[in-house]
């Protein structure tokens, strides 16, 4: 599982009864009591305001987790109104911000669900309040989740809508990554999620026709996508399990053998993404991760391959050559198979188009995409083990991300202790915001033309609906 999983335990307001009351069906978390019911009154929407240019006085024993540093960054740096429109698909306030679920993690580990505001404000002012170490968004509800308690049914309170995620997280590449492990990685194992972005990208937007598709970095050691189109928001958990499995291809834990078995012929999925994975095979796993080094490796290697005579010839080589690289064992293969009599060729060459995929092929946290109440960090919130910022990938210059190279918070903030104005002094400075003062600002500038491509669309898909609603009543006599 990736790090962002909501593993932190709620803290329950009552005891466990034998007998529950439908009023205590939701009674599950204590956060509920410190906040009012929500109001009808609509509440304008306003930017967040700027807070004055004074330093922020990071020192070098400065951490993410201190108070202090995690305040400056929600007060000054964190892209508030962005995130509302994004959440929004509008700048005028809806039920698709107001119904959305909100769940905090506080400092002391306690976890709140079921938050929801009916501006970006009041959001931010909660989270300066609460001082969460990050927050994960949910699914917009068909009330308010602030209400819940008061309904009289609990069939009245359920999810009606989320962006349909997926997470990548390097662990679960473990048993095949041989530079890193656990929660390190470096930009050889990076190549790993690099590979999982560009088929599954490919396949949501080609198979299943979704335009509108962000992936973040986890902040650590992995990815999230979140595809923001209408139609997959609005996607029950049927429908969000039958793409999640459409796009799981490694099966079986570290004890299975063999974790790919596709059908013949290739499904054209499947055969397009080895065409995209084969360049990353040779360069990216035979030459950086050299995954066949040692004695048991080997094993592995050979019972993956169909012939019992080509492996006893293959063991033999590689025996006398102890210091063989897996370039040259990957085309040894090839090259013994020649010369052994009776060999299946047919069989050799899809045991390993099979290898090529398993050690390539994005290997997916399918649960976080199959259900449609499940919670997911927010973008751009600060890992707590790391003090990176989760911030978004360009998919254009995917190649060039380097998570390593993400600024932390308290980078952040020594750079606008350090910003000066040079062209236009004091007026000028106050002016721009924080934000703009950092390096932050190439990933928040992303952010908002993603954000605005969405609106786009969204408001497009409403002016045609009411275009057509208005050409049916004309047809009605």
């Amino acid at each position: 599982m990736a790090e962002n999983e909501t593993d932190a335990k709620p803290v329950a307001e009552n005891p466990i009864k034998p007998e529950v009351k439908l009023e205590d069906l939701f009674a599950d978390f204590e956060s509920d009591d410190e906040f009012p019911e929500s109001s009808s009154k609509d509440i304008k929407v306003t930017s967040s305001p700027q807070e004055p240019a004074s330093p922020v006085h990071i020192g070098p024993t400065s951490r993410a987790s201190d108070p202090e540093v995690m305040r400056s960054f929600y007060q000054r740096l964190f892209p508030w109104r962005q995130l509302f429109q994004w959440l929004n698909h509008s700048p005028t306030p809806s039920t698709d911000f107001g119904h959305r679920e909100f769940a905090f993690t506080l400092q002391n580990d306690a976890y709140l669900r079921y938050q929801s505001f009916p501006s970006a404000d009041l959001l931010r002012k909660d989270v300066l309040r609460l001082m969460p170490s990050r927050f994960e968004i949910g699914p917009v509800y068909s009330t308010n989740p602030r209400d819940r308690k008061t309904l009289r049914k609990s069939t009245a309170f359920k999810p009606i809508a989320k962006e349909l995620c997926f997470d990548i997280d390097l662990t679960d590449y473990d048993e095949i990554r041989t530079c890193c492990d656990k929660a390190n990685i470096c930009n050889k194992c990076w190549q790993f999620i690099t590979m999982a972005i560009k088929v599954v990208d490919v396949a949501l937007r080609d198979d299943f026709g979704f335009k509108h598709i962000m992936w973040v970095y986890s902040g650590r050691r992995g990815a999230h996508a979140w595809v923001c189109d209408k139609k997959a928001r609005q996607m029950d958990d049927q429908k969000r399990r039958a793409i999640a499995g459409y796009l799981e291809l490694i099966r079986g834990g570290a004890q299975t053998a063999k974790k790919v078995n596709v059908k013949r012929p290739l499904h054209p999925h499947v055969s397009r993404s080895l065409d995209i994975l084969k360049g990353h095979f040779q360069n990216d796993i035979l030459h950086d991760q050299d995954p066949w080094e040692d004695e048991e490796k080997i094993d592995k290697l050979l019972q993956l391959l169909p012939d019992r005579t080509l492996n006893d010839s293959l063991r033999k080589k590689w025996s006398a050559s102890p210091g063989r690289s897996s370039t040259s064992k990957w085309a040894d293969i090839d090259a013994l198979a020649k010369t052994t009599k009776g060999l299946d060729t047919k069989a050799l060459l899809e045991a390993k188009q099979d290898i090529v995929l398993e050690y390539t092929y994005p290997r997916l946290d399918i649960e976080v995409s199959k259900k449609l109440n499940h919670l997911l960090k927010s973008p751009f919130v600060v890992h707590p083990g790391t003090g990176r910022v989760c911030v978004p990938i360009d998919t254009r210059h995917l190649e060039d991300f380097d998570p390593l190279a993400v600024p932390t918070v308290t980078e952040l903030l020594g750079e606008i202790d350090q910003w000066t104005s040079t062209e236009n002094g004091e007026k000028e400075a106050k002016s721009i915001q924080d934000w703009e003062k950092t390096s932050l600002k190439p990933f928040v500038d992303y952010f908002r033309s993603f954000v605005a491509a969405l609106i786009r669309d969204e408001k497009d898909i409403k002016v045609k609906r009411e275009r057509d609603n208005a050409d049916a009543d004309s047809m009605v006599f």
